[in-house]
């Protein structure tokens, strides 16, 4: 069981977040500058604000998501992961994170490019589309698949560039991006001892999780 220290309003934050949230969390040194893309409702961001003292800021698409962030306190702007990551100059973060977003984006290797010019490094996590369960759907029901990981309908999602754990390596490979770190998680969301350079994280792999650098 995890205790909290009282932050600086006296008040004991909840750290309770999501599983990969959290090891996106532990990745992450405490008292650096860092911007989350995609930072949805804010859990990520506001856990690193309090734990870790991060200088945080946010950039999110939807309206909902930035209105829940800026009640929260946090200082997040809207934008388009494809469009505005321009406007940020060279450098200007310790980490870059992308959370579950990647597969959504027009530009996926522009995005990751972009990531590791304004970042010292970038963390990125994403759906695995070589996942035994996405296989088996449409090698024997012939259908796209639908799970707890991507539960809605192939005519509704927002996800257009689906990736395998391989695809994402040979892309890094293929790019010059050093892999730092990589860990796959079960469809429970816990870590899985396993390489993810490896077939067996390719196919049992229900997300991944890397850290890149230059």
């Amino acid at each position: 069981m995890s205790h909290s220290l009282p932050n600086a309003t006296g008040v004991i934050p909840n750290d309770r977040i999501r599983v990969d949230l959290q090891l996106i969390a532990d990745m992450v040194e405490p008292g650096t500058r860092v911007l989350d893309i995609g930072c949805g409702d804010g859990e990520l961001l506001s856990y690193l604000t309090r734990s870790k003292n991060v200088d945080g800021r946010g950039l999110e698409l939807s309206n909902e998501g930035v209105r829940n962030c800026v009640a929260q306190g946090l200082p997040v702007m809207q934008g388009d992961a494809d469009r505005d990551l321009g406007d940020y100059p060279d450098g200007a973060f310790d980490y870059a994170i992308l959370s579950q977003t990647l597969q959504a984006t027009n530009r996926p290797k522009q995005v990751l490019t972009e990531l590791l010019r304004i970042g010292q490094k970038a963390i990125v996590s994403f759906p695995n589309f070589g996942h035994w369960r996405a296989r088996f759907d449409l090698m024997f029901r012939g259908r796209m698949p639908q799970n707890p990981n991507l539960p809605i309908m192939w005519y509704e999602t927002p996800n257009i560039h689906f990736c395998t754990v391989r695809d994402f390596v040979t892309l890094c490979d293929e790019c010059g991006f050093k892999i730092e770190r990589s860990m796959v998680l079960n469809e429970s969301g816990s870590k899985v001892s396993l390489d993810s350079h490896s077939r067996l994280a390719n196919f049992f792999g229900n997300q991944a999780l890397f850290m890149l650098s230059k």
